[in-house]
């Protein structure tokens, strides 16, 4: 048998260099390509054979479903997810008998998944139909009210969705504010916008969500744009372009 030819897709550069580094010292593995982003990843699953995926599940811009949504199933490999999700998850992986690395994983979680590996690659069996199940599932889990990892060293922990007040931008990053407490998760406003439940979270500024229900009152401000004061006190803006849309939400 040829080369197991293997493609890596992980935001974090330190994930990345173990898996390759893990693979490497294994025989009969080639590790063809590595991406930081799933849209450079799936530029190059579209044009290249691949058997197998190393695939991050949480990622800015476009995740990892997305991506596995846009291929055809002839262009599909094996996947592997790699993931910091919850035991729903989980429990979703190992029901339509897909393997997964739960981060932080070790090398002997590692060497079992790969072997599991090598014995579907040599069978005859096509997981593109489960794969299809797998996400439409994660698509309906998605449009329940979701929790957020929140990963610090040595720590993985969940905020729910109803306990945010507000969130900001910061690159490709966004900063849930909890009470007295902020959390930085890698994900951009755009996707986490759709996530959200969007009867509770609305869009104030390009760079701002809040949760309705924190919202105290709507005091007008400079050239055209609103103060939005929250039950805590703190103060956002509301800018011009969500201005109209947010107003008629608020029936003010």
């Amino acid at each position: 048998m040829h080369s197991i030819r293997t493609v890596i897709i992980d935001d974090e550069r330190l994930a990345r260099q173990r898996i390759r580094r893990m693979l490497l010292e294994l025989p009969g593995f080639d590790v063809a390509a590595e991406f930081e982003r799933s849209e450079e990843g799936l530029a190059y699953l579209e044009t290249n054979e691949t058997d197998l995926l190393f695939l991050d599940v949480q990622m800015p811009g476009m995740d990892g479903f997305a991506l596995l949504e846009a291929l055809t199933p002839e262009r599909t490999p094996l996947v592997i997810f790699v993931t910091a999700y919850d035991e729903y998850a989980l429990r979703a992986f190992e029901v339509h008998a897909f393997d997964y690395l739960l981060k932080p994983f070790d090398q002997a979680r590692f060497e079992k998944t790969i072997e599991r590996a090598r014995k579907q690659l040599t069978s005859e069996e096509r997981n593109s139909e489960k794969l299809l199940t797998l996400l439409n599932e994660f698509r309906q889990r998605n449009q329940e009210p979701a929790r957020f990892a929140i990963k610090t060293p040595g720590r993985l922990f969940f905020v729910r969705q109803e306990d945010i007040d507000w969130m900001e931008a910061a690159d490709n990053y966004v900063n849930l504010h909890v009470g007295a407490d902020t959390h930085l998760i890698r994900e951009t406003m755009n996707a986490l916008e759709q996530r959200l439940d969007s009867h509770r979270f609305l869009r104030i500024h390009r760079s701002t969500i809040v949760n309705a229900d924190r919202i105290k009152e709507l005091r007008p401000w400079f050239h055209g744009e609103y103060v939005v004061l929250l039950k805590d006190g703190t103060e956002l803006t509301l800018s011009r372009t969500y201005r109209e849309k947010i107003l008629n939400l608020l029936g003010s």
